[in-house]
């Protein structure tokens, strides 16, 4: 048996894993020479996911299969030696173009028809062994397609096991997050070890607004390109957090290799990228994450081709004061030199802080606000105030492709973001003596908006501005 049209080692490899499942199953293999022509020619076959089709078309070929009935379906799956069908990689947006296309249906591991099913009016059959395929191809065994209420899923799946309740403290800092949460800002928080920055981090997704099913499909493709789903629904239910290692390269980072596949950028797609540690994460690394910002989305160029990637994230850094982290703390003496304090600090480029949107310090905690019994507002409570200021995003964005203030245009900021006279004086002022870019001044007009929604507000006041100004701690020189 030979393979032709470009096939990767996974796919050159499936003619032996067809030889075998087909022998173990008690079938007949043709005993002539055999070939498979994986058309077109000139693009690339990866993965496993042809050893089903290829070996019901040798059936079909030998007589032992109805043809007419293998051209209404999308047929995929890996075979293991015996004729079982195990899992594959990318299944839903498989099903998505098997619908696009018109066909009848989809044939997919037992695994992936849940994924699949997710993909409404397209008949989804999972199958389990060889045998259960060519049967089904014949007529002779029917298999019930598989079905999912996806809105039901996602209403009864979108909970988190952890919550703002168990945060001591922090008011502020939980303030600046439900800030961030409500207009969909980067936020870096900065504070010494052991203040609560990961823990206030990984608590995010919790105070953002519920997955919608448009944005829950989109997420699950990505995840389900990567092999990376688990849930038995098919779907991711919550928003995704990812945190990256800091010795993560920038191709891991932002995606790439020799087959561009998507990254850490791209798996946390309408959801949260937390870097922590910031600082020790190689510089090139920080600096590829300037462009995803503000476009949105990853665009990789290889010698194969171009490959686009969405990327609307929250971007979540964390940092400590100094490189021995004590330099903000109470009681805990600092060692460090100011050189080694400016040289830690500017590792993070200014251009890349521009595009944080809020810098807020996060203190350690007194022992007596730790220990205390007191009991913290709920991510639920937090919630509903971010998902009505969004709501009034949505409404005043309904003509344009923008869902909340962060993504906000030039254009936008004039016609949404007009400041009354004392409000252009705080403004005036704060450039001058924070020595602010512009890319900074509107970061500022973007939270003052927000804060504004946040408060049902229809212009930005005065107190407004000033609270956004205070969100920028890195350019109030606090550190330096």
């Amino acid at each position: 048996m030979s393979i032709v049209g470009l096939p990767d080692t996974a796919v050159k490899e499936s003619s032996e894993r067809v030889s075998a499942a087909i022998k173990n199953t008690k079938l007949d293999l043709p005993l002539r020479k055999i070939t498979v022509n994986l058309a077109p020619a000139n693009i690339k076959k990866e993965g496993s996911a042809f050893d089903l089709p290829i070996a019901l078309g040798i059936l079909a070929a030998n007589g032992l299969i109805k043809q007419d009935n293998l051209s209404k379906y999308i047929i995929l799956g890996e075979l293991s030696l015996d004729g079982r069908i195990r899992p594959i990689k990318g299944a839903l947006s498989m099903a998505a173009m098997a619908k696009k296309e018109g066909f009848h249906g989809l044939l997919v591991p037992l695994e992936n028809s849940a994924e699949a099913a997710v993909v409404n009016a397209l008949n989804i059959y999972p199958v389990e062994t060889l045998p259960q395929a060519m049967e089904f191809l014949n007529g002779t065994t029917q298999i019930e397609p598989r079905r999912i209420d996806t809105q039901e899923e996602l209403f009864n799946g979108s909970s988190y096991e952890i919550d703002f309740t168990d945060v001591k403290g922090q008011h502020h800092v939980k303030r600046a997050l439900e800030i961030a949460a409500a207009g969909g800002h980067n936020i870096l928080l900065m504070g010494p070890p052991g203040s609560g920055k990961s823990m206030l981090a990984k608590r995010i997704p919790t105070i953002l607004p519920s997955l919608t099913l448009q944005e829950a499909i989109e997420t699950t493709q990505i995840h389900s390109v990567l092999g990376l789903l688990k849930n038995s629904s098919g779907l991711l239910l919550t928003r995704p957090f990812r945190s990256p290692h800091h010795t993560i390269s920038d191709a891991g980072l932002i995606g790439g290799g020799r087959t561009p596949q998507p990254g850490e950028i791209s798996l946390s797609h309408n959801g949260v990228l937390f870097l922590d540690e910031m600082p020790e994460f190689k510089r090139n690394v920080l600096e590829v994450l300037r462009q995803p910002l503000e476009e949105r989305s990853v665009s990789i160029s290889r010698a194969s081709g171009s490959l686009t990637y969405p990327a609307n994230i929250m971007l979540v850094g964390a940092l400590n004061s100094c490189p021995c982290g004590f330099k903000s703390h109470p009681r805990k003496e600092c060692h460090c030199t100011p050189i080694q304090i400016k040289k830690y600090l500017s590792k993070i480029s200014g251009p890349l802080l521009d595009r944080i949107d809020i810098h807020i310090e996060v203190p350690s905690i007194e022992y007596k606000e730790f220990s205390s019994n007191s009991v913290g507002e709920a991510s639920s409570k937090i919630r509903e105030r971010v998902e009505k200021a969004r709501k009034i995003q949505l409404e005043r964005f309904k003509n344009s492709k923008i869902y909340c203030n962060c993504n906000m245009t030039t254009r936008q900021l004039k016609t949404h973001c007009h400041l009354e006279e004392s409000s252009q004086k705080i403004m005036a002022l704060a450039m001058d003596k924070l020595g602010l870019s512009a890319r900074a001044h509107d970061r500022i007009l973007k939270v003052s908006r927000t804060i504004a929604d946040l408060g049902s507000e229809e212009s930005i006041r005065s107190e407004h501005v000033a609270e956004a100004i205070q969100y920028r701690s890195l350019d109030m020189g606090n550190w330096a």
